[in-house]
């Protein structure tokens, strides 16, 4: 593939997905990125064969001319936060809604082959049901899970209406490197992280028996990569979940963290967050079937290897 784009990818699972594009063969990669959350440190290695555009895609005019005839478009850029759609509504709509509108307006006005939108597993709620399939009906509990909910839909019609591919994947509480522990609206892994390498003991917000299907961040890249190629008659127009399989709950999560770092700090605890839910799992095995999604990284393996390098570059 050549001129293949993603929007938001100086951020954190977008930065992974331009070096596994990188790796799988693409010659170079344009990036779309505001710079709001991603960081341009982010690229750091491979930003000889990146194209950074540092515009916005709130803004239509200055990303039409840069998808067009793009043969993949991977749209991860967002406001990521539920918290923070509560309490900064307008910004999250324009960039989660209006911004995402504009990417697939774009696509489709500009020929290109293929849309991957990276959707939220937010979208199922508090569904009692596990694992969470996509045939189950979206119960979206805060803004952020609409917006991204109204995304998926976006696509479904672009594909129906107007012939454009497109494929949504529901992201399941992603973590890896390059994850910002510095924001009030960071995730959670990425907190632990610091907290554990500062020896102070992580704020959980509720009892901490919550769960989720935490998923490493390069195998999420690598299901991006793998829809950018899947048969169109097959996947297009149709919602995927991204996820391990798995759930872990942070009291559960944060006994590993400190059993890997050989420690023992008990965590404080706060009051429950608007907007969570509580146990969140997916069912992979559309993902599995369509996509060929086969994650290659334990939990534990991936707590490892974030571990260390939050050690090796968040503390240096």
């Amino acid at each position: 593939m050549s001129n293949i784009i993603v929007t938001g990818g100086a951020g954190f699972i977008g930065s992974a997905l331009v070096r596994a594009l990188l790796a799988d063969g693409a010659g170079r990669v344009t990036v779309i990125d505001n710079l709001l959350s991603g960081k341009e440190a982010n690229l750091a290695e491979v930003r000889s064969r990146v194209d950074l555009h540092t515009v916005d895609i709130r803004d239509y005019a200055a990303i039409a001319p840069l998808l067009k005839g793009a043969p993949a478009v991977f749209h991860l850029a967002a406001i990521p936060s539920v918290p923070r759609s509560i309490s900064e509504p307008v910004p999250s709509h324009e960039v989660n809604i209006d911004g995402t509108f504009n990417v697939f307006r774009a696509a489709a006005e500009g020929g290109v082959g293929r849309v991957i939108y990276a959707a939220s597993s937010s979208a199922y709620g508090d569904t009692e049901v596990l694992p969470k399939t996509e045939s189950m009906a979206p119960n979206p509990k805060s803004p952020y899970a609409l917006q991204k909910l109204v995304g998926e839909y976006y696509g479904s019609v672009y594909a129906s209406c107007f012939g454009l591919e497109t494929i949504a994947l529901r992201f399941f509480n992603v973590f890896g490197p390059r994850q910002d522990p510095s924001s009030p609206y960071s995730g959670v892994l990425s907190i632990f992280m610091t907290c554990l390498l500062e020896r102070r003991p992580p704020t959980l917000f509720g009892d901490g028996e919550q769960s989720r299907d935490f998923t490493y961040v390069e195998d999420v890249a690598q299901l991006c990569i793998k829809a950018s190629k899947a048969p169109s008659a097959v996947v297009s127009g149709k919602t995927y979940n991204a996820g391990n399989g798995g759930r872990f709950t942070l009291n559960e999560t944060w006994r590993t963290l400190c059993g890997i770092e050989g420690v023992d700090i008990a965590p404080q605890y706060g009051p429950p967050r608007a907007g969570d839910v509580r146990h969140s799992q997916a069912d992979t095995s559309a993902a599995i079937r369509d996509l060929g999604h086969a994650p290659r990284f334990t939990f534990q393996e991936g707590l490892r290897r974030t571990l260390e390098w939050y050690r090796h570059s968040v503390s240096a």
